[in-house]
Order: structure tokens, then C-alpha cells, then sequence
């Protein structure tokens, strides 16, 4: 299902144009692309063993983190946040229980904000975590799972960061005039912004960079992906994120297992 998801967003990535359109001042500017962090599919996780010994119990014990609680539907989803007072999990290993069946996905990497949310209308769980963290990282995997009579939970299907980077990478681009950044979707300006650092060397040839940042709002019936911009200069290896928007776009899965994204927008 995964591969299906790669082959059909790599198959329809084109590039996105480049162009003049106008910029935050009125002034004709170049529009480019914006540039990726993420260079390939990441690979899978897989827990260690201490965590699998822990999770074979299918008991949610004080180890675990309650992730969200759904009274009305006897539903419960659990993060592991340790194998012992002495071992850590890692940050691995999702625990699902339906009407009393519990579910153990050991090789799920939830990291330091999981998220979920139940849509019992559809009977789909959705379930954001956090597949790399770290200085001025945050980026998660969307995971939808499905339950069986018995309550017994998979999953249905998944995104790699990578291939949201890249259908992403085909909608945002940008044009620069001096200080002031304007931010597209295709030709629609999104926003403007101007940066203020003055002691960077100026920025880089390629300043604006996607793949960092990235996250899911899965709290409403329509799933966005929030994705920030970062900023490149001449001096530093670290991107800048301080005068940085912030964007969004609705999620759709198709029962093939690819997905699209709506109208990006800008979140205030």
C-alpha cells in the first residue's frame, strides 16, 4: 500500500514552473521552488526486543501514556513510554483497545506528541506521531486504522513524510525582493513576509526549504497537514524558522492508497 502511495506521487511530480508573478510590493519576482530536506522514503522502524517482551502482555499498564479515550465507543489508544524504570521504549510502540480487544503495533514510532482522534461514523481511527524530533525538527507519519468486528485493530494505511514533502514540494513556491518573501500555491500568493536577521551573510541561493516541519491537525473530520517553511542563509547550517508562516492543506486518501491535497492556505 505504501509503495503504491511512492510510485503514484513520484509518477505525477512534474516540478512546478518557474515564473514572474507579482510579489508582496507590486514588483515582478521570480517564482521557485521551494527546496526538500527529506531525500528519500524513511525507512521503517522496528522496536527492540524489550519493547515486543512489554507489548506482548497487552496489558496497558502504568509503562503507558493514554493518547485519547472514547467512553461512548470503549475505545482507548496507548503510547509506551517505557519498558522499565531503567530502559526507555525509544519511543516506539502504539497500543490500541476496541470493546475490550487489545492491539499491539510495537514498530509504530508515536515520539513526544502523538495524536488521535476516532471517526465512528466511519469506524476509522487516525493517528499522527512523530516519526523524527529533534532541534528544529518535528516531523510525523499520518496513520489510518481500521477494526474488525472483534475489535481487533490494523492498519489500513499510512504516509511517508517524504511523499507529503513532495506532492508539497509541487504546490508551494516563492519569490523573493530584498528582505520581503512572497509565498504561492501554484500562482495564488499566499502570503508575504519579511525577514529581519541582518547578520547571516545574507541568504542562501536556494533560501527556502520544506521537510523539517511537518505535522497533522486530525482533530476535525477534514485531516490537515501543517507544513513550515524554513529559511537558509549564506552562514549557518541550521534552518531558521522565526519569521516563518505556517501552511496547511486538507489530506484525502483514495481507496487505491494515494492521496491528495487541497487549496493550501495559511494558519494564523
Amino acid at each position: 500500500m505504501k509503495n503504491t502511495m511512492k510510485r503514484n506521487i513520484l509518477i505525477a511530480a512534474i516540478g512546478v514552473v518557474c515564473g514572474f508573478v507579482v510579489g508582496c510590493k507590486g514588483k515582478s519576482v521570480e517564482r521557485k521552488p521551494v527546496a526538500c530536506t527529506i531525500e528519500e522514503a524513511l525507512a521503517e522502524d522496528s522496536a527492540s526486543q524489550a519493547v515486543r517482551d512489554v507489548m506482548a502482555s497487552l496489558e496497558a499498564d502504568d509503562r503507558y501514556e493514554q493518547i485519547l479515550g472514547e467512553r461512548e465507543w470503549n475505545l482507548t489508544v496507548w503510547s509506551l513510554m517505557r519498558c522499565s524504570e531503567e530502559v526507555s521504549s525509544e519511543g516506539m510502540g502504539i497500543m490500541v483497545i476496541k470493546d475490550g480487544k487489545a492491539t499491539a503495533f510495537p514498530d509504530i514510532r508515536h515520539g513526544n506528541q502523538p495524536s488521535a482522534r476516532y471517526d465512528a461514523a466511519k469506524q476509522l481511527l487516525w493517528l499522527a506521531c512523530g516519526d523524527m524530533e529533534g532541534t528544529g525538527i518535528y516531523v510525523e507519519r499520518l496513520y489510518q486504522l481500521r477494526f474488525a468486528e472483534d475489535g481487533t485493530a490494523s492498519v489500513a494505511q499510512s504516509i511517508d513524510p517524504y511523499d507529503v514533502q513532495q506532492a508539497l514540494r509541487q504546490r508551494l513556491c516563492y519569490g523573493i525582493d530584498g528582505q520581503d518573501i512572497s509565498f504561492y500555491d501554484g500562482a495564488r500568493l499566499l502570503c508575504c513576509v519579511t525577514d529581519t536577521v541582518s547578520d547571516m551573510g545574507g541568504f542562501d541561493e536556494d533560501p527556502i526549504w520544506i521537510g523539517e516541519q511537518l505535522r497533522y491537525d486530525v482533530s476535525a473530520d477534514e485531516i490537515r497537514v501543517l507544513c513550515t517553511p524554513g529559511l537558509k542563509y549564506v552562514t549557518g547550517l541550521v534552518l531558521n524558522y522565526d519569521s516563518m508562516p505556517t501552511f496547511a492543506a486538507t489530506l484525502t486518501f483514495s481507496p487505491d492508497g494515494s492521496f491528495s491535497l487541497g487549496n493550501v492556505g495559511t494558519v494564523e
